[in-house]
């Protein structure tokens, strides 16, 4: 309880996932939990129209199309008409969580990320399996910047394997190799 006898959000976080999280299931293998990306983008995104060379790039590349602005819009154009935009929201929600710095802010963006994105019927859930939605939940019991890593990774790679490939096949990606 806080100073005056409130519920902190965290104590009924506990509560509401039956915390302790008890790992049941382990993957099969390490490859199934560790998903290797780039942590951090090599260069910041771009802010001018992409050239051909790097339009090009992002077939082979999702850390570079998500790296640019217009090639950013683009995929997540795209993903809305598919109505399939939740994974990419999902990625740049984490992206947004790790920049905070306040405890405070980031417990609250934690809830608002986990609600909407990651509990049973959230509204925008994510495809994540069960293990990785339990090292999740574990993780947020106290919240870090590296609280959602294992999903977002999880997400990325998703997206790396489904959702780019039909962008790259997509008009949205063909307007910038014209």
């Amino acid at each position: 309880m806080g100073p005056g006898g409130e519920v902190s959000w965290m104590e009924l976080f506990k509560v509401y996932v039956g915390y302790p999280v008890l790992m049941e299931k382990k993957p099969e293998s390490a490859i199934d939990l560790v998903i290797p990306y780039n942590e951090k983008p090599e260069k910041p995104a771009k802010t001018q129209k992409p050239s051909l060379d790097e339009a090009l790039q992002w077939r082979d590349s999702l850390d570079k199309l998500l790296q640019n602005n217009y090639g950013l819009a683009s995929f997540k154009s795209f993903l809305k008409s598919e109505f399939s935009e939740e994974n990419l929201e999902f990625w740049m929600a984490c992206e947004d969580y790790k920049k905070i710095k306040s405890p405070v802010k980031m417990a609250e963006m934690a809830k608002k990320i986990y609600e909407e994105f990651i509990q049973a019927e959230a509204p925008k859930e994510v495809n994540i399996d069960h293990f990785t939605k339990e090292i999740t939940v574990k993780n947020l019991v106290e919240p870090s910047t590296s609280s959602f890593d294992v999903a977002q990774k999880r997400v990325h790679a998703l997206m790396e394997k489904d959702s780019l490939p039909r962008f790259v096949r997509s008009e949205f990606y063909q307007e910038f190799i014209k």
